[in-house]
């Protein structure tokens, strides 16, 4: 019997089982004692288990020795560049970020929107939330005004992280003025932004509510905060799509 048929049939035939024993793979700050239960919110996998997926993606690797070892490579023929990151730099950009928007007040349990391009910054923002317990919520990146206003009303979000602008073949697409639009047009309006200032087009910032996510004041900020893993069931929220 081959590795995945023998797999596949302690699956089958003993699926909770199969599953609890999987959980060793994680990094727990309180593993799970029920697998499995069905309720009013539908099917709901360790119910009392709690961790933090920023941890498990970054933090357990630089405690095991790996913070050397490449986390991330981004290979961007639009930018013409390619940048690796290795996991000791992720975890030290994803602790900054993170230690930026707790010092904008964002906790556990509060919303954040990523309006984003394609680029590194947009997986450590996302990193960042899980760090603190925030439910990221990624909007792609040059969607219209009134699409976006539609998300920040869904959403809710304490704080929105945006790029000043993305790259498309053969133009450049400025984000600001959409972003700016859409929390007009939103009934809920963030509590602040922070954005990414690209050298194709920087944007103009709104004083009091408009960040530079690259500025001295915001890495002033950060390091006053240099945020922890904040535990989270397993069923808590991670994103919103």
């Amino acid at each position: 019997m081959s590795s995945y048929q023998a797999i596949y049939q302690n699956w089958q035939s003993a699926p909770e089982a199969f599953w609890q024993s999987q959980t060793a793979r994680l990094d727990w700050t309180r593993p799970p004692t029920q697998t499995f239960a069905r309720n009013e919110t539908g099917d709901r996998w360790f119910l009392d288990g709690e961790m933090n997926s920023c941890f498990n993606c970054v933090d357990r690797h630089v405690a095991a020795g790996h913070g050397g070892r490449a986390a991330f490579i981004h290979d961007s023929p639009l930018s013409d560049s390619c940048t690796t990151l290795s996991y000791g730099d992720l975890l030290d950009r994803v602790e900054t970020v993170a230690g930026m928007m707790q010092a904008h007040g964002v906790t556990k349990g509060d919303r954040v929107i990523i309006y984003m391009p394609m680029i590194a910054e947009t997986a450590i923002a996302a990193l960042a939330c899980a760090r603190l317990g925030a439910v990221h919520c990624i909007v792609f990146g040059g969607f219209a005004a009134a699409e976006l206003a539609t998300r920040i009303d869904d959403a809710t979000p304490k704080l929105i992280l945006a790029a000043s602008c993305g790259i498309e073949p053969g133009r450049i697409v400025d984000y600001k003025p959409l972003l700016d639009t859409a929390i007009e047009l939103a009934a809920h309006k963030p509590a602040a932004c922070l954005i990414w200032q690209r050298d194709q087009s920087p944007a103009a910032l709104q004083a009091g509510r408009d960040f530079d996510w690259q500025g001295e004041e915001e890495k002033a900020r950060a390091a006053d905060h240099r945020p922890a893993c904040v535990p989270v069931l397993a069923t808590d929220t991670l994103y919103i799509l």
